[in-house]
């Protein structure tokens, strides 16, 4: 009796992955995955005990309130983790990065308003997660990122009133997709979401459902439904306007360019400036409704609220690409000039010699007020401001000839 017993004991001691608590059951599955069963034990925590071989853990229907970090340290090879039915609130950052197997996270139908979503980074093997039935109001930008091998997303019964373009970008395995009854506020930040449930091969489960809370106009609408008329992408058009400078030091010309926009929501419109010595990113106008200038903003480049950007006493320094942003909940357009300057009696002869009609006098030129011709190929506008010799000699009255020569300009209408 005492050789059979110590043959038990040694067994026993050679087989960690027979190790199991109390409150739970585990046993073997025809895989050789070991499974620990522990739901419906009324647990208020993770059972401490658990094999560092168990595969497949089964905690729901418990009452486990918070996951800490080390919750789950004892089974690092864990593939499927069943944690529905509790009342987790809480899941401290962490918890989840050290399980780099798993493959079945469902944490649906608790009390999460938060979730530790860097985790999912160390989560490349994922294939389904559930947060289903919580409280969460928000995923984060580029939060699924990477997730390769994720086929089924459960997002449904939280409080999502919406979601950042692009959430969905970066899942080639995902099939299947649950968003309903979320208060979605289908603003046109969410336009997105619809033409991607259009595009896509993934399945909308309960699409129907999928409704929009608010604004009041849409109540009970489909997500999937948001009329195009409401929501559309931004255009933007470059024009120009020039004339002489206030008379001073620098003789110089003031250049304008208007940048028109057109899109529902209103464009924001926003200038980059690209010259050899600086960049400058302008959000919104830098001179006030009375025309003076507003407090902290660039004093060199004028923006105005109606999309006007003046450069008075245009020198050779700004020289550079202006770019207009046309911005709104849909998307983004711009427009770029390349705006060189030379002063010579013959401007055409310090073009680029790659430009097709440098070698032209009689090449195209603007009036003011002219449109910049979408026609052309390329994206780049050379003005030339050319000062009179009577100008640069002082006598007489100062006057200013201002000709533009097209490089090769691009489309600028969409």
């Amino acid at each position: 009796m005492r050789p059979l017993l110590g043959v038990l004991v040694l067994v026993t001691l050679l087989s960690p992955g027979l190790a199991c608590p109390a409150p739970c059951s585990c046993s073997t599955k025809k895989n050789g995955r070991l499974l620990a069963e522990c739901a419906y034990r009324e647990l208020r925590d993770v059972p401490r005990g658990l094999s560092p071989n168990v595969t497949i853990l089964t905690l729901s229907a418990n009452r486990l309130g918070r996951l800490g970090r080390a919750s789950l340290a004892e089974v690092p090879e864990l593939q499927s983790l069943w944690l529905g039915y509790n009342h987790i609130s809480s899941v401290e950052p962490g918890t989840f990065a050290a399980l780099p197997h798993l493959k079945n996270l469902d944490l649906s139908h608790n009390r999460l308003a938060d979730f530790p979503w860097q985790d999912l980074r160390n989560l490349s093997a994922l294939q389904i997660l559930k947060l289903s039935n919580n409280r969460l109001a928000a995923v984060p930008r580029g939060a699924l990122a990477g997730l390769r091998e994720l086929r089924s997303l459960w997002l449904n019964d939280n409080e999502l009133a919406t979601l950042a373009r692009g959430t969905f970008e970066g899942l080639p395995a995902l099939a299947q997709l649950q968003l309903f009854h979320n208060p979605f506020n289908c603003s046109c930040k969410l336009f997105w979401l619809k033409e991607w449930a259009h595009d896509t091969s993934v399945v909308l489960s309960r699409a129907g459902s999928t409704l929009c809370a608010s604004p009041a106009r849409l109540r009970g609408r489909p997500v999937t439904d948001i009329p195009g008329a409401l929501c559309v992408p931004p255009s933007a058009q470059l024009t120009y306007l020039s004339g002489p400078a206030a008379a001073g030091p620098r003789d110089g010309l003031t250049l304008t360019l208007h940048c028109s926009v057109a899109g529902s929501p209103p464009p924001e419109i926003r200038w980059q400036i690209r010259t050899a010595k600086r960049r400058v990113d302008i959000h919104g106008p830098t001179v006030a409704r009375d025309g003076g200038a507003k407090a902290g903003r660039q004093q060199r480049f004028l923006a105005f609220k109606n999309g006007t950007m003046a450069i008075p006493d245009f020198g050779k320094e700004d020289e550079g690409t202006y770019t207009c942003v046309a911005v709104n909940d849909v998307g983004t357009r711009d427009v770029s000039v390349n705006v060189a300057l030379a002063g010579s009696a013959n401007p055409a002869e310090e073009l680029p010699r790659d430009d097709p009609q440098a070698g032209h006098p009689g090449g195209h030129s603007c009036a003011k007020g002219d449109e910049l011709d979408p026609s052309g190929m390329g994206e780049k506008l050379v003005i030339v401001y050319r000062v009179s010799g009577q100008a640069r000699s002082g006598a007489g009255a100062r006057e200013f000839h201002l000709g533009i020569l097209l490089l090769a300009l691009g489309p600028l209408l969409w």
